[in-house]
């Protein structure tokens, strides 16, 4: 895009420093910026001139990117980790760094990272929120028998964060020093505001127009249950975006490193640079799946007999993602087609899942 003006935005917690460019590397003007969207929209009608602009992504660079993004022409969020290496230098400060990300900018040397519209972002803040207090509430459960363990009394595991059970177990501890039994309640309270918390969430979730219809298709694939299917579609948000199963493989985690050089290839560990949250709830899927989709099935037995049950449940959640990805793309329920048991939409689609 030819704009007058290109300019690169270094984003902290309480400042901004920008630097403005022109097509042939002039400075035009440059300076620092409070943290704040009345000096940020004071700043942006201040500037005459049409222009371009980007920043890294960070913590911070959300609520930035929203406020600037009506005033410029184009405005771009840069890959941290591709920043790093194309902006290493000896000396780095952040003027440096708002110089180095307009120079970019304006050779198009930008590496652009995706970013979500607001409305999407908002309802995946929601899920996100919902998954730390799961967390949350598990170490809360750990803690309660923990507790009892730790003063010598039985408990029955499977019933122990029930209510009827728990009040039952609380009035027979005779022997329990009182400090304990105070523990117990604070811990059972805290539990049960937990998972109060969570379960509006997700109903807050259910209702949310956007996400309806595809979140009840794709829980059409076997073994992909509410939780999943919202992960997937907060965290995925455009389906398009993918051009193939790899990268979207590889986007959740699901991938190994790869070094080459010189005809020789050498494969590393699963790769960290991945969507966490993505990683995370696709694995713990991929454990339960095989029970309610044959096909699934059938794969984990295969990779089962090669004898390495990691391996059988990775095999399970990249499948996974194929099955989700078809579903998303062509905007049709899952079903199986054929003896192959292969799925879903399109018949393209299909044939890119087989």
């Amino acid at each position: 895009m030819n704009v007058p003006h290109y300019i690169g935005f270094d984003i902290h917690k309480k400042s901004i420093q920008y630097c403005v460019k022109t097509a042939d590397g002039a400075i035009v003007r440059e300076g620092r910026l409070s943290a704040e969207r009345a000096v940020l929209v004071q700043w942006a009608l201040t500037l005459t001139e049409p222009w371009q602009g980007a920043m890294e992504a960070t913590l911070f660079s959300g609520w930035v990117y929203d406020t600037l993004k009506p005033y410029a022409a184009q405005l771009n969020m840069a890959h941290p980790l591709m920043m790093k290496a194309i902006g290493a230098s000896k000396k780095k400060s952040d003027r440096i760094d708002a110089r180095k990300i307009a120079d970019m900018v304006r050779c198009n040397w930008l590496p652009v990272c995706y970013v979500a519209p607001a409305e999407m972002r908002e309802l995946r803040r929601l899920l996100r929120y919902r998954n730390l207090v799961v967390r949350q509430a598990v170490r809360m459960k750990n803690k309660i028998a923990g507790l009892l363990m730790e003063v010598g009394e039985p408990y029955n595991k499977r019933r122990l964060h029930g209510k009827k059970y728990f009040d039952e177990l609380l009035g027979n501890l005779e022997e329990t020093p009182e400090s304990v039994k105070h523990l117990l309640r604070l811990s059972r309270g805290v539990l049960v505001l937990f998972e109060s918390i969570q379960m509006q969430l997700l109903q807050r979730l259910r209702e949310e127009p956007k996400l309806r219809e595809r979140v009840r298709r794709l829980q059409s694939i076997g073994g992909v249950g509410e939780v999943m299917a919202l992960v997937w579609a907060l965290e995925i948000v455009d389906p398009h975006r993918f051009s193939s199963i790899g990268q979207a493989q590889s986007y959740c985690g699901l991938t190994t490193a790869l070094k080459s050089s010189a005809n020789k290839e050498q494969r590393g560990p699963i790769s960290k640079q991945r969507n966490a949250h993505l990683q995370t709830t696709l694995i713990e899927i991929a454990k339960l799946a095989p029970r309610w989709n044959p096909q699934l099935a059938a794969l984990h037995a295969r990779e089962l007999e090669r004898g390495h049950r990691n391996r059988a449940t990775l095999a399970v959640a990249r499948k996974l993602v194929a099955y989700l990805l078809a579903v998303d793309k062509s905007g049709q329920p899952f079903q199986v087609r054929g003896e192959a048991g292969v799925e879903a939409g399109t018949e393209a689609e299909t044939k890119a899942v087989a």
